[in-house]
């Protein structure tokens, strides 16, 4: 009797009752590797840069190359005046970039001797020197004539150091007009100034050689009787 309250030993609460996990073939599938995606991300974003930085450095070294198309010359250091001769204790370099070669030549290169050079005529404190400006002592000691040009009769812009021929245009108009000297080198000119009877005249010093002085009277007894004028030599 005494069996009323009892519970059979075989009998278990459902609580009591452990259950094991399922076990199959088959593991729990892992999550995709998310790591790996971002690296090979970051690395294409790198390459990306790497590019960008070359093409840049290439742009950059092709624009300086290009921006050093400039030459080397010689500017006054300060006033030389004429008559000056020529020491890079003078000078100072100074970079110009010209339109073209022809421009360059028209003034005196970084690179030129100046061992003998003389200043014809005067240059400022910071002005390039022009090459006619710049000569040797022997082009230098010269005999220098004074001659005094109409305005009409001469290039409008002729400076010291220009080439220049010349010509006496005869009174008496049966007369042709003569050369009288080739090639010779204007060491000084003023400005334009007003003389008897109205007309404007410039004054103009040449220079002569040694071998052109015996035509000196002949181009003197011309020139009385005809009007100089001066054809200039290109620059």
């Amino acid at each position: 009797m005494g069996g009323s309250g009892a519970r059979p030993t075989g009998d278990r609460k459902e609580s009591d009752v452990v259950q094991s996990p399922v076990r199959s073939g088959f593991a729990v599938p892992s999550a995709p590797p998310q790591r790996n995606r971002r690296a090979r991300w970051k690395d294409g974003r790198l390459v990306l840069g790497v590019l960008l930085v070359a093409i840049t450095a290439l742009a950059g070294a092709k624009l300086l190359s290009s921006a050093d198309d400039t030459t080397a010359i010689w500017a006054a250091d300060r006033d030389l005046p004429a008559g000056t001769k020529l020491t890079s204790e003078d000078l100072t370099t100074v970079r110009v970039r010209f339109t073209s070669s022809d421009a360059a030549g028209q003034y005196v290169a970084a690179d030129a001797n100046l061992q003998g050079l003389v200043m014809v005529r005067a240059v400022k404190a910071g002005e390039f020197v022009p090459r006619q400006a710049a000569v040797s002592q022997t082009d230098n000691d010269r005999t220098e004539l004074p001659l005094a040009i109409a305005t009409g009769r001469l290039p409008a812009d002729t400076a010291a150091g220009d080439q220049v021929d010349v010509w006496v245009i005869p009174k008496d108009t049966t007369q042709p007009a003569r050369k009288l000297w080739e090639t010779v080198r204007v060491s000084q000119i003023d400005a334009v100034k007003g003389v008897a009877g109205g007309s404007a005249r410039r004054q103009v010093l040449i220079g002569l050689d040694p071998a052109d002085l015996p035509k000196l009277p002949a181009a003197l007894t011309a020139m009385s009787a005809g009007e100089p004028v001066l054809v200039r030599r290109g620059r």
